[in-house]
């Protein structure tokens, strides 16, 4: 089996939730798989569309279906029901950095509308704020411009956060956005101090120790060289890639 390809396990645990699968209401997709793996070709090879291999399909449709299956929200869903079984004992929160390659600028703006790339000090960038569970598998993402403080994302993916306790570093050791919220939904908060705090908080140094978990699951994503430098336009579609190889996290 080529490297880029779904085993046939994984293949039966998300093909009912793709759109256009046979016996579903509307047009039956052609090879729904064979896009799929070729979707995962292009993110994992860090590839311009152009550059898919003929026996993967047209690459003017792949791509044309990729971002339209990215628009209806397909790729978020089938994260979200593999995400469905999460071990919410405990959750943590963190980001990474991604650069932005100079052919991700320039999308058209529309109102309202953010593309999620920023300028860092090391040039045009993406921020992956990340919720992870408390075996190190993603929960949430949250995406910004390279510039962002890791808050930003905290303010994104805690509200909705099940799990019972929250593992963070020190950027997250914020009272009003961070600390009291989750206090006050009689959660664990288990983040360090700031050494500027006038009075330091106690925090469960042994539970703490798991926050690498999070740090293994970046180092299983960057591999998807297209995720690792961004050539994604749209926000949108980049974030679909980010579920798509989280996606394949969970299969593993």
């Amino acid at each position: 089996m080529h490297r880029h390809a779904l085993r046939d396990d994984q293949w039966e645990r998300i093909k009912d939730h793709l759109p256009g699968r046979p016996g579903s209401v509307g047009v039956t997709a052609a090879n729904n798989r064979r896009f799929v793996e070729a979707v995962l070709y292009r993110y994992r090879a860090g590839i311009p569309w152009r550059d898919l291999p003929e026996r993967l399909g047209d690459w003017k449709n792949v791509q044309r279906r990729f971002s339209r299956w990215a628009k209806s929200g397909v790729w978020q869903r089938v994260f979200t029901h593999l995400a469905e079984d999460a071990d919410l004992e405990y959750a943590m929160i963190d980001s990474t950095i991604v650069r932005a390659h100079q052919h991700s600028a320039g999308a058209p703006k529309k109102a309202g509308e953010d593309q999620a790339i920023g300028r860092s000090r090391g040039g045009l960038s993406t921020k992956i704020h990340t919720l992870a569970d408390a075996l190190g598998n993603p929960i949430g993402f949250h995406l910004t411009g390279g510039e962002a403080h890791d808050l930003v994302g905290a303010d994104h993916l805690l509200p909705d956060m099940q799990a019972e306790a929250l593992i963070a570093d020190k950027a997250f050791d914020a009272d009003k956005r961070v600390i009291e919220p989750l206090t006050a939904a009689g959660k664990t908060v288990v983040i360090p101090p700031k050494s500027n705090r006038r009075s330091p908080r106690t925090y469960d140094r042994d539970l703490y120790k798991a926050r690498h978990l999070i740090e293994n699951f970046f180092a299983r994503l960057k591999p998807f060289r297209a995720i690792a430098t961004r050539y994604d336009k749209i926000a949108r579609n980049f974030l679909a890639a980010v579920h798509l190889a989280a996606a394949v996290v969970w299969l593993n």
